[in-house]
């Protein structure tokens, strides 16, 4: 049987990869949505029709979040194929007649519309009624049990910032000796189960008929579920990562009278309006980000561009913590055997230029890819391996495309296996730009503290926060942003001077371990708590 297999995740290599194990005894033909978006729309059926599978596979990465699943399913109900099949990352499948569609999918879409007026016009009145009502003053944390909520509806993402934050902080809250658990949408990326309990809330697929409502309605979904879980497993302190159109901490915290902490790492509004499509209910999920922000005990931010932002909003300067990302130096160190990832791409013998991240807006990945233009047109000597994916990608695949095979790109990877592809590099690049806007850039790069603790040599952006944790001359070499020339010659010097990149290198991985390692962080933040009476504990 040869299947067509459409990809419509966020990550069709790590789709592709799955497939052969999903879909076993199958010729593979892999679209992606790029493939399917150049075609116009009143002719999908008919090309999906000529691609003359005998069998065409959806796949979506998750079938309880995917927010057009009822569109996947009235597609999959036309005769494009002998055999229509929805499936997902976990397995999960089902097959698709017209049938199915009009006697249980449709009635299902029908009752979904409504579910979703219904969930806009609560989320409206819980928004009006927390604006109004007054902070509570929770009593404070005597004992160390610590409700971490992630609440979101793409927290299986195993890959980014994100799954670094959310186990760091789990594991620094563990060395401060606190009993750590999750209620969360999945499990999360790197968190070990065992070592904290997980009490999952999936979301339900009733509401996927409409973009944007299946926030809102998981947030009550999942405050209901949490309050259940809380009566039973009891927390001393609810730290909740802030999660676009979610109120669930909010009403957790009022409703058992304990502090709550808001990890806040920018605003959602924001980088809709400016990174992507604005929301459709933008008031109203603006309207959430205020009500979190203006119930929450302590909100924990990433940079002072963010905490500044904060406090021209109106929120306490005393309710506002500066705390930046961190690294697990443990994970991520000098050792690593760089040799089965760089045997893997045919880098051995090359001094390796790397670069990992999400290939969004802010990376500055096409900024590098110029220079790196540069650096390989001069020093044939040299590779490259580029970490990731996203937006970007394809613009830098493009500005590289001459130098074939001493040029990787090897889309996203696990976290896990992160380390290993930053050991297989030899320098490492943060060229962030700055926001298109105008704004302060507000992030705190998870990958900067990450290439501090593998001890290699960095070029990096001379911009907020990362000029701050780097010395340049003494951790890194610090250019302009935006800055391609600049970036190139700091790449060079680099390459030419094995002594200063370990020099520099050695010095960075020293400073990550004595101010920023996740330990560290979360130790600053209990005596925080501390100082402010949410905290008994020592």
């Amino acid at each position: 049987m040869n299947a067509a297999v459409l990809i419509l995740g966020r990550d069709p290599g790590r789709a592709g990869g799955l497939l052969p194990g999903l879909l076993p005894d199958r010729g593979l033909r892999l679209l992606r949505r790029a493939d399917l978006e150049r075609v116009p729309l009143w002719r999908v059926p008919s090309w999906l029709r000529a691609l003359g599978a005998d069998e065409l596979v959806l796949l979506s990465d998750d079938l309880d979040a995917h927010p057009k699943l009822y569109r996947l399913q009235a597609l999959g109900s036309l005769p494009l194929a002998p055999r229509r099949l929805l499936l997902d990352l976990q397995g999960r499948r089902q097959v698709l007649t017209l049938p199915r569609f009009l006697l249980r999918d449709l009635p299902v879409w029908g009752a979904g519309l409504i579910a979703c007026g219904g969930a806009l016009a609560r989320t409206a009145q819980r928004i009006a009624r927390l604006r109004r009502a007054a902070r509570r003053t929770p009593r404070p944390a005597a004992g160390r049990r610590v409700a971490y909520l992630r609440t979101d509806l793409w927290s299986g993402v195993q890959a980014g910032g994100s799954v670094a934050h959310t186990a760091g902080v789990a594991g620094g809250f563990a060395a401060a000796g606190a009993d750590l658990s999750f209620l969360a949408t999945v499990v999360p990326g790197l968190v070990d189960a065992r070592r904290h309990p997980v009490f999952l809330v999936p979301p339900s697929r009733l509401y996927n008929v409409a973009l944007e409502v299946p926030y809102f309605a998981h947030s009550f979904r999942f405050e209901r579920a949490a309050g259940r879980i809380l009566a039973d497993h009891p927390a001393d302190l609810i730290y909740q990562r802030f999660d676009t159109g979610n109120h669930a901490g909010v009403m957790l915290s009022r409703r058992f009278g304990v502090p709550f902490v808001l990890e806040y790492n920018g605003s959602e509004v924001w980088v809709a309006d400016h990174w992507g499509h604005p929301f459709r209910w933008r008031g109203l999920f603006a309207g959430v980000e205020t009500v979190n922000l203006r119930h929450a005990d302590l909100i924990v931010t990433v940079s002072d561009p963010l905490r500044d932002d904060l406090r021209s909003r109106g929120v306490d300067a005393g309710r506002i913590v500066v705390l930046p990302n961190g690294v697990d130096a443990v994970r991520y160190h000098p050792d690593l055997d760089a040799g089965p990832v760089r045997r893997r791409h045919a880098l051995d013998g090359r001094t390796v230029i790397g670069f990992i991240g999400t290939f969004g807006p802010w990376h500055g990945a096409p900024v590098l890819a110029r220079a790196l233009c540069r650096v390989l047109e001069t020093r044939p000597e040299t590779g490259a391996l580029l970490v990731g994916d996203g937006p970007q990608r394809a613009a830098c695949e493009t500005i590289l495309a001459p130098y074939g095979k001493r040029v990787v790109f090897t889309g996203a990877v696990p976290q896990a296996d992160g380390p290993a592809h930053l050991a297989a590099m030899d320098i490492l690049a943060s060229p962030h730009v700055p926001n298109a806007d105008g704004s302060r850039f507000f992030g705190s790069p998870t990958k900067l503290f990450e290439y501090m603790a593998m001890g290699r040599g960095i070029v990096a952006s001379r911009l907020e926060q990362i000029a701050e944790v780097l010395d340049d001359g003494r951790t890194a070499i610090l250019v302009p942003p935006g800055e391609e020339t600049l970036l190139a010659e700091g790449l060079l010097r680099l390459v030419d001077d094995p002594d200063l990149r370990a020099r520099l290198g050695a010095a960075a991985r020293r400073r990550a371990v004595e101010r920023h390692t996740w330990e560290v962080q979360v130790a600053r933040l209990i005596q925080e708590l501390r100082d402010r009476g949410l905290l008994l504990w020592n």
